[in-house]
C-alpha cells in the first residue's frame, strides 16, 4: 500500500487532461465565449497550476475579474453569470486549496452584500448518510485531494468519500482518467455518452449530470443528451449489452458479441471499440452502487445540489441523515458493541477451523443454499427525474435473482472455469492495452485494504470478513470458487449487511439511508465505505468476467 497516496497519483502522470480540466469538470454547459470576463478558461486552469506564484496571480485575476464584473453591473452595464457564481460556489464548498476556497467565500458575499442573488449550496457535506466532519479530514485525505485538484481541475464528492482510503482513491483516479481521457478506440465525448447512458439504467442523475457536462466539454451535440433517439445507430445498438450488464450480466453470450462486431453487422464496433465500451459501461454501473450506497448528494453546481432562495427560517439546514443507534437511544448502541464482540467471536473461530476438511458436496450446497437465499428488497423509489428517464431504453428491465426459488437457475460461472487471473485479465490487456494491469491493481487494493482494526478493536485481522464480502456478491451473481466454503458467508455476515449489500450490489437505486446505517451499528463509517468499495470492486468484476468469457467464445 502507497505510503504517499498523493506522490504515488503524480508519480503515475495524472496529467491534466486536454483542454481546459476547471471548467470542463463542471456541470455548467455555457460556452467560454458566455462566461464572465473574470472567469475565463485560463484563469480557472492556472487555478491548478502547481506553481504557487502562478495560482496566486490566477486567484488575483480571478477576484479583479468578478469584482469589475460586480462595479459595471451597478452601472447598468454587465451582470454576473449564473454559472459563474456557480463556479464560485463549487470552489468554496469543494476545493482543497484554501487559499482559493476562502477567496471563493469572500467574492461571494461580496457578491451578496452589493445586491447579487447568489446560490447556496443545498446539502451540509458530499454525503446524505455520513457526516461531513468524518469526510472533510486533512492529512493523507487532504493531500490526495489536492493532488486530484491540480491534475483534474475539481474534487468531486465521489472523490472526497472515497479520499478516506487515499491508496485506493489513487488507483481509482487513474483508471478513471485511462478510459475517459487517454489515447484509446473511441472518441472522448463517446465515452462520455455511453458513461451517461450506463448510469441511467440505475436512475444516477449524479453521474448523468457528471457525464452529462464531460460530454458537452468534449464537443458532443446537445440533442443526444435530449433522447436516446438522437444518437448514432452505432451508440444506440449498445442498448441490450447495457441493459443485461447493469441488471444480469449472466445472460450474456458469444450471440450478443457477435452481432455487434462480425462482418456484415450494420453498424459494426470492432473488438477494441467494443471492449472499450463495456468496460465504461460496467464501471459506470459500479460506481453507481458506490453512489447511492453512500448517499452522495448532487454537486453544488448539479440540478438539485443549488438554491438561489434564501434559507428558509421555519426548516432546519438539510444534514446528513442521523444513524438509527443516535434516534433510538443507547439500547441500539449497546446491542451494535454485542454484535461487534460476536462478530470478533465468529472471525477468530473461523480462522481455527481453517484445516477442517469439508467434502466437495457439502461445499456445493452451501453455495446454493446462499445463492437462494430470500433476501428483501427495499422499497421502489419514485419515477426517476426526466434527464435520467429519457436516456433509458426498456426500463422495466430490471435485476431477477440469478436463482429464483422454484425456478431453473442459469449454469452457474465456476471460477476454475473462467477466472479474472486466468483469463480475462489477459484478454482485456490484450484488447485495451493496460487496462487490465489498472483494473488488476483496484481489485488487489480494496481486497488487501486494512488498517488491523474493526469498530472499537485494534490489532484484528479482518481477512476472512473481506473475503467473505467479495465471495458473497460474486455469489449473487452467479460466480463460484469450488475451494471456499461459503458456511462463513452466512456465519460472519449478519442479514442487515446482506440486506445492504444485495441492494446496493443488484439495484442500488433502492438503497436507503436505513439500510445504511441499519448494519454494523458500531463501525466507522470509514469502514462502511470500504464495504462499499468491496461491493462496487467485486459487482465490476463479476460483470466484466461475463462479457470477457462471451468474448472469449466468440473467438475461439
Amino acid at each position: 500500500m502507497a505510503s504517499n497516496p498523493a506522490a504515488t497519483c503524480q508519480a503515475n502522470g495524472d496529467s491534466k487532461p486536454g483542454g481546459v480540466p476547471a471548467a470542463r469538470r463542471s456541470c455548467g454547459h455555457r460556452s467560454e465565449s458566455e462566461s464572465d470576463a473574470g472567469l475565463t478558461s485560463k484563469s480557472l486552469a492556472r487555478l491548478c497550476s502547481r506553481d504557487d506564484g502562478e495560482r496566486r496571480a490566477a486567484l488575483e485575476e480571478l477576484s479583479q475579474g468578478v469584482l469589475q464584473c460586480l462595479d459595471l453591473e451597478r452601472h447598468g452595464s454587465e451582470r454576473l453569470r449564473k454559472q459563474t457564481l456557480l463556479h464560485l460556489l463549487r470552489l468554496s464548498r469543494s476545493c482543497p486549496l484554501q487559499e482559493v476556497r476562502e477567496r471563493a467565500v469572500e467574492l461571494l458575499r461580496t457578491a451578496q452584500e452589493q445586491g447579487v442573488q447568489v446560490p447556496r449550496a443545498l446539502a451540509s457535506g458530499p454525503s446524505a448518510f455520513i457526516p461531513a466532519k468524518e469526510i472533510l479530514k486533512g492529512g493523507p485525505n487532504q493531500d490526495v485531494l489536492i493532488e486530484s485538484f491540480l491534475s483534474l481541475g475539481r474534487v468531486d464528492h465521489i472523490s472526497m468519500v472515497m479520499a478516506m482510503h487515499p491508496a485506493y482513491l489513487c488507483c481509482f483516479l487513474k483508471t478513471q482518467h485511462a478510459l475517459l481521457e487517454m489515447d484509446g478506440p473511441l472518441p472522448r465525448h463517446w465515452r462520455h455518452y455511453i458513461a451517461v447512458m450506463a448510469a441511467a439504467r440505475h436512475h444516477c442523475s449524479y453521474l448523468v449530470q457528471q457525464h452529462s457536462a464531460g460530454y458537452l466539454e468534449a464537443g458532443g451535440e446537445e440533442s443526444w443528451l435530449s433522447g436516446l433517439e438522437h444518437a448514432p445507430a452505432k451508440l444506440r445498438s449498445l442498448q441490450t449489452l447495457n441493459k443485461l450488464l447493469a441488471h444480469r450480466p449472466w445472460l450474456i453470450t458469444q450471440q450478443h458479441i457477435q452481432e455487434l462486431v462480425c462482418p456484415g453487422a450494420e453498424p459494426r464496433w470492432s473488438l477494441a471499440e467494443l471492449i472499450h465500451a463495456v468496460v465504461l459501461m460496467a464501471h459506470a454501473h459500479s460506481l453507481c452502487s458506490f453512489v447511492w450506497g453512500c448517499g452522495l448528494n448532487p454537486e453544488p453546481d448539479h440540478i438539485g445540489g443549488y438554491t438561489f432562495q434564501p434559507p428558509s427560517l421555519s426548516h432546519s439546514p438539510h444534514s446528513p441523515a442521523h444513524s438509527p443507534a443516535h434516534e433510538d437511544g443507547r439500547h441500539e448502541l449497546a446491542d451494535g458493541a454485542v454484535e461487534v464482540e460476536v462478530l470478533m467471536k465468529r472471525m477468530v473461530e473461523l480462522q481455527q477451523q481453517q484445516e477442517e476438511e469439508c467434502t466437495q458436496e457439502e461445499m456445493v450446497t452451501r453455495f446454493e443454499r446462499e445463492r437462494s437465499e430470500s433476501i428483501p428488497t427495499a422499497v421502489v423509489r419514485g419515477a426517476p427525474p426526466d434527464l435520467v428517464l429519457r436516456l433509458v431504453e426498456e426500463p422495466e428491465f430490471r435485476y431477477e435473482d440469478f436463482a429464483p426459488r422454484g425456478e431453473q437457475a442459469p449454469p452457474t460461472m465456476r471460477a476454475q472455469d473462467y477466472s479474472w487471473e486466468d483469463h480475462g485479465f489477459s484478454l482485456l490487456n490484450r484488447l485495451l492495452p493496460d487496462m487490465g494491469q489498472l483494473l488488476d491493481e483496484n481489485f488487489q487494493i480494496v481486497c488487501n485494504l486494512t488498517y488491523h482494526r474493526m469498530a472499537m478493536h485494534e490489532g484484528v485481522d479482518t481477512h476472512t470478513l473481506r473475503k467473505a464480502l467479495w465471495n458473497y456478491i460474486h455469489c449473487l451473481y452467479g460466480i463460484r470458487y469450488d475451494d471456499y466454503d461459503y458456511g462463513s458467508v452466512n456465519v460472519l455476515l449478519e442479514r442487515s449487511l446482506k440486506v445492504f449489500v444485495k441492494t446496493m450490489a443488484c439495484h442500488p437505486e433502492q438503497t436507503t439511508a436505513r439500510i445504511y446505517h441499519s448494519f454494523w451499528r458500531h463501525f466507522r463509517h470509514s469502514e462502511k465505505v470500504h464495504a462499499n468499495l468491496i461491493v462496487m470492486e467485486a459487482r465490476l468484476q463479476a460483470a466484466l468476467l461475463y462479457i470477457l468469457r462471451a468474448i472469449t467464445h466468440y473467438m475461439r
